[in-house]
């Protein structure tokens, strides 16, 4: 770790001393605690004997065709195993044995396209097709151990894809649809990749939008791995064709066999590559392997959602290309025989009313989304889902970031009628699964944290020096005993995932994130450690004056980031959306510096804030904080390949200059 790395880290520790305390809690109600999946009695469970816990997980929420011997050997750490004696199947957990069961009958995807086109596949017909496509790799020379680029949107091929790869246990790759033909040519390289899955493109925001193109340029180049190309024709436009590697979906998942027998892998086996986002250096592919990653995928979806599969209708809002869209779409979800919308769209097309529109219109009664869409969701204004029925709402769901307290309480307001618990759930790409978070039924919730961790799991926030803080304290965020869906490690290179994760304290993961226990214990999530700012010689973090930004009620989403400053060493930029029903401010920057001196202190107040139409964000929802220190250093703005929209630089900028 750097200097400048160790300064910000820890700072941490005194980050959020200042934070006034959060006074609302709101404990379920007597009905819904009465009828909770989980109770409270997890916890103690857990405490008892932990790997006993997760190995009763395993066997009641999973189908081994071999039946598992030995939980857990962590006798080469960081290296775990989790029931490695055991074979099993993910595409058959997810399908085959639902239908075996008698619910086959049962929907598993409700799909809806960003032009209003709709598709719903039975649990039945979703087995028929993952048995087509796994037929149709077999076909194409795909064999077990065998590594897939998967550069798809957010359509049910992308699903169907996935579970195909597990059945056959070849690993699955998703690059996510945003990413350049850069970024995909480095992960198919770095994942020695056999076979591309794509489409010809996608609908984003009314119009149509290429992915195919990207693949052709990746694979320009030779001396590439790639030997098959398979397209699914999604919104008509030409493409290029290759003949001997391009092959359409319809000729040839279209036509294969219904039949297919799923055999048993290693629960070791490895399922899928997944790599986080960066934008410099070699690509650092996070590998999952199976029967833990879906052990605790299952129980955390079944626990934090209290879900009822025979009545309830799940919305998880994430693009399959991130790990949420993994976890809490692909295999939990299924596994738990659930019923589910997919949705290829933005929220804003064709209005701003969509998410409403198809919750409304579907009766979804768990919804899982960012706080980056629920603050966006607050500067359009509640006049726009009240024009909806939501009442179907019993449980709503945070992941991608922390949320802020207002932005908790809109969300329970206005989407959920006061009624419906919040989940916000910290978890990582790392982690594969959910670590913290409420238990809806059990949980007295506090707007703004995520509270504790799961039953089985064993978080710590410590100091700089290893020693966990008291109450009231904050410093990173740790992980002290090995958990079910833990990475196994970074795709061909140990020392790499040591280095990264396990170096910095000894015996412990370290998240990379900050936290704070307050007067209860409760778990308080900073952001990331380098998202803490020394602002002469005073340690302040990013999270902290963001909230107090937009708790004013004329902000509607802000970013902050710390910029170099000769006389301070830091100073505090930050970038404000306003709210559309915002009164109109003459000076609305002192007003706004003001208010946050106010809610914090004079040494938080921003040196400089800006008023932006938008904020660049990837599709998962996160907010590329690095864009906009390029903008408040002077810089022109780096590689923005990954957002969502690409022209909210040009807007940025554009806003500025006016």
């Amino acid at each position: 770790m750097s200097k400048d790395t160790t300064t910000a880290a820890q700072s941490v520790g005194d980050a959020l001393e200042n934070l006034s305390t959060e006074s609302r809690k709101f404990a379920p109600s007597a009905e819904f605690a009465a009828n909770a999946v989980v109770t409270a009695s997890a916890y103690a469970e857990a405490a008892a004997d932990r790997p006993a816990f997760w190995g009763k997980q395993a066997s009641e929420l999973l189908t081994w065709s071999k039946p598992f011997t030995k939980t857990l050997d962590w006798t080469n750490p960081p290296f775990a195993t989790w029931f490695e004696d055991g074979e099993i199947n993910a595409a058959y957990n997810a399908l085959d044995r639902h239908v075996e069961a008698g619910n086959g009958d049962r929907v598993a995807i409700y799909f809806e396209g960003e032009p209003g086109d709709t598709r719903s596949y039975t649990y039945a017909q979703l087995t028929e097709e993952v048995k087509k496509a796994a037929n149709a790799f077999e076909a194409l020379g795909l064999a077990k151990g065998d590594r897939v680029a998967v550069y798809l949107p957010m359509i049910p091929e992308a699903v169907i894809t996935l579970l195909a790869c597990a059945r056959i246990g070849a690993i699955h790759s998703v690059v996510f649809g945003g990413f350049s033909a850069e970024a995909l040519r480095s992960r198919i390289d770095d994942a020695q990749a056999k076979l591309v899955v794509t489409a010809d493109g996608t609908f984003r925001r009314g119009k149509p939008s290429s992915l195919k193109p990207a693949v052709d340029e990746a694979l320009s180049v030779p001396g590439h791995s790639v030997e098959n190309v398979v397209v699914v024709k999604r919104n008509g436009e030409d493409v290029n064709w290759v003949q001997g590697r391009d092959n359409w979906w319809d000729d040839t998942v279209g036509t294969a066999s219904t039949e297919h027998t799923a055999v048993g892998h290693a629960a070791e086996h490895p399922l899928f590559i997944l790599y986080t986002s960066g934008t410099t250096g070699k690509p650092k592919g996070i590998l999952h392997t199976t029967g833990g990653y879906l052990t605790q995928g299952a129980y955390t979806h079944k626990a934090v959602f209290d879900l009822k599969p025979e009545t309830d209708v799940y919305w998880c809002t994430a693009d399959v290309g991130w790990v949420t869209g993994h976890s809490y779409v692909t295999y939990a979800p299924l596994i738990n025989g659930a019923t589910q919308i997919i949705y290829e769209g933005t929220p804003d097309s064709p209005h701003q009313g969509r998410f409403w529109e198809i919750v409304e219109k579907y009766k979804v009664s768990i919804l899982y989304t960012a706080p980056t869409a629920i603050r966006t969701f607050m500067k359009w204004g509640e006049d726009i889902p009240a024009k909806y029925d939501l009442s179907s709402i019993r449980v709503l769901g945070s992941v991608g970031e922390p949320i802020n307290p207002e932005a908790w309480m809109w969300y329970r307001r206005v989407i959920g009628s006061n009624k419906a618990p919040i989940v916000d759930t910290w978890w990582q790409t790392e982690t594969g699964a959910i670590m913290i978070a409420p238990l809806p039924g059990v949980t007295e919730t506090k707007p703004g944290s995520a509270q504790s961790p799961m039953p089985g799991i064993a978080v710590d926030v410590v100091d700089e020096l290893g020693v966990p803080v008291p109450d009231g304290h904050g410093g990173y965020l740790v992980i002290r005993e090995p958990w079910p869906s833990m990475l196994r490690g970074i795709w061909g290179d140990n020392e790499r995932y040591k280095d990264t994760y396990w170096s910095r304290f000894d015996g412990m993961y370290f998240a990379g994130d900050g936290a704070k226990k307050d007067e209860d214990g409760d778990v308080w999530l900073l952001g990331r450690v380098d998202d803490v700012m020394n602002v002469s010689g005073h340690r302040l973090s990013t999270t902290e004056i963001e909230s107090a930004l937009v708790s004013h009620p004329s902000v509607a989403e802000a970013a902050v980031v710390g910029a170099a400053d000769e006389t301070t060493g830091q100073a505090v930029v930050a970038f404000v959306i306003l709210r559309d029903s915002a009164v109109e401010d003459a000076d609305i920057v002192t007003t706004l510096r003001n208010h946050v001196g106010h809610e914090i202190g004079p040494i938080a107040k921003p040196k400089t804030i800006l008023v932006v139409p938008e904020l660049p964000k990837t599709r998962s929802g996160k907010i590329m904080r690095r864009l906009l220190k390029d903008i408040a250093e002077g810089r022109e703005a780096g590689d923005s390949s990954t957002l969502a929209d690409n022209t909210v630089m040009n807007q940025i900028a554009a806003s500025l200059k006016a």
